[in-house]
């Protein structure tokens, strides 16, 4: 069994995207620019953008922290996108989700122009990842995983790939990026009949379904590819995600862990399409 290790990898991504910045810087005296909106007093939350802005500030990516009121309205918040949209010194817009109840959260992401949409959520996003089309700004966890793939050399082509979730953000543009890749794969959900029967002949598992320790042992083969994207807590209030990963890693030939797998990936593949998106904004070459 060996570990995905997404704090080495990441680290390596960030010191790969600091490099380009501080060259970019050289030649055009201009780095990435991203501007982080967040609406009300989530804890989790403030603890993510947090995290995000002091990565952004080690690679050389310029942040801008807006906080919103709990009680901002729709339109205030349509309007500060709106402006961003426009102002040339930002080139990525993240919105922090969750957002407040009365705000329609769709509405809000449309409201990112494209090519600043650096969370990947937007539709065209999404679609541009379904056609393979190189422009696109992939949703940073779907991104991550696969740059883990690409890391320790795990050749999907051929391989067939279980993906349990089936959200916008993880299981859709995942399961577009294996497709791509050459894997055969098979999407479930909560509702899945059989889900073992699935998930037992399974090469590769990605878990993004948001239940604790929902992937025990007796659901996997021997020498599975495991990935983890979930984040829980369990009886004892101790952080896991979706896989029993103590039982489960004995018959695994790769697996990532929680905390230190999926989640620095998610956050070195946000800092990836802020440089990409400066370098589109800006017409930068390469």
């Amino acid at each position: 069994m060996k570990i995905l290790d997404g704090k080495s990898v990441s680290q390596k991504v960030r010191d790969s995207i600091k490099e380009e910045i501080k060259e970019l810087k050289e030649k055009t005296g201009r780095v990435p620019g991203l501007a982080v909106i967040q609406a009300g007093d989530n804890l989790a939350s403030k603890i993510y953008v947090s995290s995000k802005i002091k990565q952004c500030s080690e690679v050389g990516i310029e942040s801008k922290n807006y906080i919103m009121s709990e009680n901002i309205s729709e339109d205030e918040l349509l309007k500060v996108i709106d402006d961003l949209n426009v102002d040339d010194e930002i080139d990525g817009i993240l919105v922090q989700l969750p957002l407040p109840d009365h705000i329609n959260t769709p509405k809000v992401i449309e409201q990112i122009i494209l090519t600043k949409d650096v969370d990947g959520f937007k539709p065209e996003n999404l679609g541009k990842v379904v056609l393979g089309d190189k422009t696109a700004l992939i949703s940073c966890t779907p991104a991550g995983i696969l740059r883990l793939f690409n890391e320790y050399k795990i050749e999907l082509e051929g391989l067939d790939i279980v993906v349990i979730g089936r959200s916008n953000i993880v299981g859709k543009p995942m399961t577009a990026l294996l497709i791509n890749e050459g894997a055969t794969v098979t999407v479930c959900n909560s509702r899945t009949k059989n889900i073992k029967e699935k998930t037992k002949n399974a090469d590769v598992i990605i878990v993004a379904i948001g239940s604790s320790k929902f992937l025990t042992e007796d659901m996997v083969k021997d020498n599975v590819i495991i990935i983890d994207v979930g984040i829980n807590r369990d009886e004892n209030n101790k952080l896991c995600g979706d896989v029993d990963f103590e039982n489960v890693k004995n018959k695994a030939s790769f697996i990532t862990p929680v905390p230190g797998g999926v989640g620095p990936m998610t956050i070195a593949m946000l800092l990836d399409n802020t440089l990409k998106a400066f370098k589109t904004n800006k017409q930068i070459q390469g």
